[in-house]
């Protein structure tokens, strides 16, 4: 039975929804606002207006500084470490939920634990793996090193997602006579779509935004990702707030779309995850 609202509550409601959306706006606002200012007009008028608005600062990042390519080396590696992230993880996930084997539980306790390790303790051992591997300073040596926090983060996540998939449809499949691959492929997955597109976004945006490693492992101008070559922007004690503005948007403008994109699915695999999982 629904409780009726008051006049006076809706009012308090909406106030707190509008207060909330500017709380979170603002920051975005005002990034854009100081990007299109030049410096002088930073300093010299602090104004939330478009005052003297110029496209200078993108035109320095993007021809000057070669912005774009830092952009497609981002792509490049949060693509790739997602879509290999993803699929290891769907069958890891798989095998946790439906197979019966010694120690399973212990190993998908294992998996939290190193998603929760924190990564500036993982890094000396990493750096030594990846100099074995001939990795170093390589966007391949880099989707490796995301592999250690988002394949178990995936893993965790889908595991929530398959238990609330019945059993019985694959067991079904396979006594129609398909094996178990063909029953995750065909039955599984498919059910799984917003559980897959919204790890698949959580795993994109942290490969994505990820600072320490990126700075760490990558020591080439020219193979420097978005997060690092914007933290580059800064020279000693000289913030040049136009510039590091103006590439905080340019990144964060891939992530946004890709969110509105698949918000939809993302919802979905949130509320799919917290009443199954």
């Amino acid at each position: 039975m629904f409780t009726r609202v008051s006049r006076g509550q809706k009012i308090l409601y909406y106030s707190l929804l509008v207060l909330l959306a500017l709380i979170i706006i603002f920051p975005i606002y005002y990034m854009v606002i100081v990007s299109l200012k030049l410096p002088r007009d930073i300093y010299r008028s602090p104004s939330l207006l478009p005052v003297n608005a110029t496209l200078q600062n993108y035109v320095d990042l993007f021809g000057k500084m070669g912005f774009a390519r830092n952009i497609a080396n981002s792509l490049i590696v949060a693509s790739t470490a997602t879509i290999i992230s993803v699929s290891i993880s769907c069958m890891a996930a798989y095998s946790l939920v439906r197979l019966r084997y010694p120690f399973r539980d212990w190993i998908a306790r294992l998996i939290l634990f190193t998603y929760l390790t924190p990564a500036a303790l993982l890094f000396i051992s990493l750096a030594v793996i990846i100099n074995r591997l001939h990795l170093g300073n390589s966007l391949f040596g880099l989707i490796f090193v995301y592999l250690t926090f988002s394949a178990p983060l995936s893993t965790w996540l889908l595991m929530g997602y398959f238990r609330g998939i019945p059993a019985d449809l694959e067991a079904q499949a396979m006594v129609d006579g398909a094996t178990r691959i063909q029953a995750l492929i065909r039955i599984i997955l498919p059910l799984a779509t917003p559980g897959l597109i919204a790890v698949s976004v959580f795993t994109f945006t942290a490969a994505w935004n990820e600072l320490l490693l990126a700075l760490i492992f990558i020591t080439s101008p020219t193979k420097h990702t978005a997060p690092v070559a914007v933290s580059y922007l800064i020279t000693g004690d000289v913030f040049r707030w136009g510039l590091i503005m103006a590439g905080s948007v340019s990144a964060a403008v891939p992530v946004m779309i890709l969110y509105y994109l698949g918000q939809r699915f993302v919802v979905q695999g949130l509320a799919a995850g917290a009443v199954k999982g």
